[in-house]
């Protein structure tokens, strides 16, 4: 661990423990005065903690914890853990699938960061998207689809979409987070869900495209060797003094990378977009790609019955 305080990173790990601490103060009524005498710190040295522009010590954690009545072994574990590495960047975060984050508390453990917490303190996303609809542009429909294949707990999916597509509003919140995202033209042509719920989605993005703070283009499939053919990514713009975070997610975990490394994405990104369609060309073949599957769904259905999967 940094041995100086001017040494230390303001990471990520830093802010999002700095945040949960701060949240568990006020949720008890707690101020920072009556705090920081507890500990025997100075009121500015405690309000840095919380603000992460030091690390939470974590012989601090252990007493705040315990002041702040957090009994629940895996959370005083996983809190402790954030205070041992918080200057630590390039983190895997094990998880039980994709979705933790969107079940209930009672459903899952407590989760180092939440991705979702993450993405809503950015000021862009900027999203590649080389296989799916990416979540936060997802239908009701497409997103359930995805959903029910992945979750072994079938009785969770109608709550972790129901989550999915309501935390979509924290885009909308006031400031708008902006949201860039790059999709492979194969992805307008996977028929997750069937004709009629790809139809809708396509519809849905060539709607959402519209709003100011949005940029959805297309990859076309002709396009040979790029930067991105090593898998989907996010990068989370931040606000200073916070550098950006990309995250890489798997099947059991996630990577949380930070710094220069995180730069690296980023650059991908910036080169990625170069090779899109023009906005306007993009949605242009998202509505041809829609009217397609329209088209197709009416001439096998002739009667207008069912959907064509």
């Amino acid at each position: 661990m940094p041995t100086k305080r001017e040494q230390f990173v303001q990471t990520i790990r830093a802010q999002y423990l700095g945040e949960r601490m701060r949240g568990l103060r006020e949720n008890r009524g707690l101020t920072l005065k009556y705090i920081a005498a507890h500990l025997g710190v100075e009121f500015s040295t405690l309000a840095r903690y919380e603000r992460a522009e030091w690390p939470f010590r974590r012989d601090h954690v252990i007493a705040l914890l315990d002041v702040y009545g957090v009994y629940d072994e895996v959370q005083r574990s996983q809190l402790i853990e954030l205070a041992q590495s918080a200057w630590q960047i390039n983190q895997w975060e094990p998880t039980g699938g994709r979705y933790d984050s969107l079940l209930p508390d009672e459903g899952r453990g407590f989760l180092p960061i939440d991705p979702w917490w993450l993405q809503a303190k950015a000021e862009e996303l900027c999203i590649y998207a080389p296989l799916l609809v990416p979540d936060v542009v997802q239908t009701r429909d497409y997103a359930e689809t995805i959903v029910r294949q992945t979750v072994p707990d079938g009785r969770r999916v109608d709550q972790i979409v129901a989550r999915l597509v309501g935390r979509q509003q924290q885009l909308e919140d006031q400031p708008r987070t902006r949201l860039s995202v790059l999709l492979e033209e194969q992805v307008l042509h996977r028929t997750v869900g069937g004709r009629l719920v790809l139809q809708q989605q396509l519809e849905f993005l060539t709607q959402t495209v519209e709003r100011p703070h949005v940029d959805i283009r297309v990859l076309p499939a002709n396009w040979g060797w790029h930067p991105g053919l090593d898998g989907p990514f996010t990068v989370c713009k931040m606000l200073r003094p916070y550098p950006p975070v990309a995250i890489v997610e798997h099947f059991t975990g996630r990577l949380v990378i930070e710094a220069d490394d995180a730069d690296r994405y980023l650059d991908t990104f910036d080169k990625l977009k170069q090779t899109t369609l023009e906005p306007t060309r993009s949605i242009e073949l998202m509505q041809e790609t829609a009217d397609d599957l329209a088209g197709g769904r009416r001439s096998t259905n002739p009667e207008g019955q069912g959907a064509a999967a």
